[in-house]
């Protein structure tokens, strides 16, 4: 019989993972829901972690579409071999006027506006762009539709920091906002639990493991 996504017993698990470094990374430029391709490093990083991901015995991919994700998960599958579905609401928070920029010249060009918006927490959004409560809510539906149509899974999300932290901070009750303590560390995989009765953190911060 197949699990019930309704059954509090049944429980997916969703692994959070970040694309690899890119080119405009590198140069703290903004990407949003643009592109760059991933860096020499980005591919080494990625490439490492694969092997770790092994050790989860994961079912399946679901990624965004973006050109860095669909890089990432590229190089991924070549030692895990997993079905993918790309799925265009699991994309960076669309950044508006502001993609393309850097985020020192936004810090000096637009510092009181820049200021104005971050104190919005949630409903933060570039000149033109996406509030992170928007980001929130299309990624934990598109999580929550996984979670229904393959129960009991494991399924590596690959996707963006933006989104990552949106789905994290949320589940922490964060209100987005400056001045409350860091909660991820940069580069690591995190995993959260759905079941009939919502979402959970699992474990977070999961740190590439070496050879």
């Amino acid at each position: 019989m197949k699990p019930s996504a309704n059954d509090p017993a049944v429980v997916t698990v969703f692994g959070l993972l970040r694309h690899g470094q890119t080119e405009w990374n590198i140069l703290k430029r903004i990407q949003g829901s643009a592109d760059s391709p991933l860096s020499a490093q980005g591919k080494e990083q990625t490439d490492a972690w694969a092997d770790t991901l092994k050790g989860y015995d994961w079912d399946r991919i679901i990624a965004s579409d973006l050109g860095r994700v669909r890089a990432t998960v590229d190089i991924l599958n070549r030692k895990l071999c997993l079905p993918v579905r790309f799925d265009p609401r699991l994309r960076e928070q669309h950044w508006g006027d502001w993609e393309g920029l850097t985020i020192p010249f936004i810090q000096q060009n637009f510092k009181e506006e820049l200021a104005r918006r971050i104190a919005m927490g949630w409903d933060f959004a570039a000149p033109g762009g996406e509030t992170r409560r928007a980001v929130k809510d299309r990624v934990l539906t598109t999580l929550l539709e996984s979670a229904q149509k393959w129960p009991g899974q494991k399924i590596l999300i690959v996707c963006h920091q933006g989104v990552v932290k949106s789905v994290l901070y949320s589940l922490d009750d964060r209100d987005f906002l400056p001045g409350e303590d860091p909660l991820l560390q940069h580069n690591r995989l995190h995993l959260i639990s759905c079941t009939g009765q919502g979402f959970a953190p699992l474990q977070l911060n999961i740190a590439r493991t070496t050879p």
